[in-house]
């Protein structure tokens, strides 16, 4: 691997250097401090710019991308029938393609790692490999309470773990539980011990709708989240989207399990599931709280500044008080929570951690202000200040530039005229 010297560039309101060894933060210090070790770095200079960590989504379904507006001003249930008809017309080639674009999306708007629950992962993992960027990608288990699709189920997920063992180091391999409505209960409990046996994290949409919850009390006597914990299913190992209906008690057990929780809130309020995040009851009881942006079937885009923006704005919005999601618990949402939700070494500026980084250029009327950077950067600015993205010590975008992006545009548009 080579090396970067970002030279010159803001970094905790301090003007740094910042040495990337291989995939590594090695060295932050002064700028012009000599670093012996970084002869023969590539040097980069960032005067004017702000270096940040490269955002974690938390929850998506890449290539989604190519399914924006499949569903429009519908509600969830009917929403969610239409998805699963539109994705029996979707193969190999277009989950390539369709990653690929989420990936340019990705990258454009400064995410550096996103947790995947979606189809057909060979094809996904090649997009992921070519593009660069750190990823887990899951195996979802979706049967509708068919033993035949189960059966299926399991053996594919036991062949995708074991193909898995050649991707590369920046994507692994995970185990997804649908939801508590889509997987029967012998599944949800195979699909968790296999997770816990080949140590995998595990996702799952859980509480996304009060009639999820409703639905689960009517059929099992208790909510969805009682109810996965009566089957043994949640622990530290566990990724939770949405939690959205929650009780005191539901907080409780998520806490006590240690379960992290994944804030999706542009898809929430589109397809109207419910805005009022327990944000403060849940941090507060010692959650990990993360930010995702779900697909783009449902939040349209995979622009995790937006999703910042949003979740804030809501939260401020329903508790009556401008001080409900402060920016640094918010950016940590979007960084360093996700990063630790799944396993990586990542979402934070420090010696040590993986080099996936954002540069921001400043040089624009959004950031003329006196406000601290944050506040410009989540409630002024737009994602095109996104200026380079580094990935695993590479850059992925220097200039606002992907290589490849103008194919990767071209060949989506030729799959969607085909498939309409």
């Amino acid at each position: 691997m080579g090396k970067i010297l970002l030279e010159n560039i803001i970094s905790e309101g301090e003007k740094r250097d910042v040495y990337i060894d291989g995939n590594v933060i090695s060295r932050i210090v002064p700028a012009g401090t000599a670093l012996p070790n970084a002869e023969g770095a590539e040097k980069v200079d960032c005067s004017g710019k702000v270096l940040l960590p490269g955002m974690v989504n938390a929850h998506t379904h890449a290539a989604m991308t190519l399914l924006r507006g499949v569903g429009e001003d519908i509600c969830f249930a009917d929403w969610i029938d239409k998805i699963w008809l539109e994705e029996e017309k979707i193969d190999g080639e277009f989950i390539y393609w369709a990653t690929k674009v989420a990936c340019l999306e990705m990258i454009k708007t400064g995410t550096t790692s996103f947790y995947d629950q979606y189809w057909m992962l060979p094809q996904a993992e090649k997009a992921v490999s070519e593009m660069g960027l750190r990823a887990v990608l899951s195996y979802v288990h979706l049967d509708h309470y068919d033993e035949a699709k189960s059966a299926v189920q399991k053996q594919e997920c036991t062949d995708m773990y074991r193909m898995s063992a050649g991707w590369p180091d920046r994507i692994s391999f995970s185990v997804a539980i649908h939801s508590v409505y889509s997987v029967s209960e012998e599944l949800i409990v195979w699909a968790a011990a296999f997770a816990r046996e080949h140590g995998l994290k595990i996702n799952v949409h859980l509480c996304e709708t009060e009639k999820e919850v409703l639905d689960c009390k009517a059929r099992h006597g208790m909510s969805p989240v009682r109810y996965l914990d009566s089957l043994g299913v949640l622990g530290p190992d566990v990724v939770a989207a949405h939690t959205l209906w929650l009780d005191g008690d539901d907080i409780g057990i998520l806490a006590d399990r240690k379960v992290s929780c994944v804030h999706n809130i542009n898809s929430n309020l589109k397809l109207a599931s419910g805005y009022r995040f327990l944000y403060r009851e849940m941090k507060d009881a010692g959650i990990n709280l993360c930010l995702g942006t779900d697909g783009c079937a449902s939040s349209n885009n995979l622009d995790m500044l937006e999703a910042m923006k949003t979740a804030a704005l809501v939260q401020k919005a329903w508790r009556n008080d401008p001080a409900a999601m402060p920016l640094d618990e918010l950016f940590s949402m979007a960084t360093a929570n996700g990063a630790a939700a799944l396993g990586m070494n990542a979402g934070r500026v420090s010696e040590g951690c993986l080099a996936d980084l954002i540069i921001v250029d400043t040089g624009s009327s959004f950031f003329l202000s006196n406000a601290p950077f944050m506040a410009n950067f989540v409630y002024s600015a737009h994602s095109d200040c996104i200026d380079s993205v580094i990935c695993d010590g590479k850059f992925l975008m220097r200039n606002r530039t992907v290589p490849g992006e103008h194919e990767i545009l071209s060949q989506a548009g030729r799959l969607l005229d085909r498939i309409r």
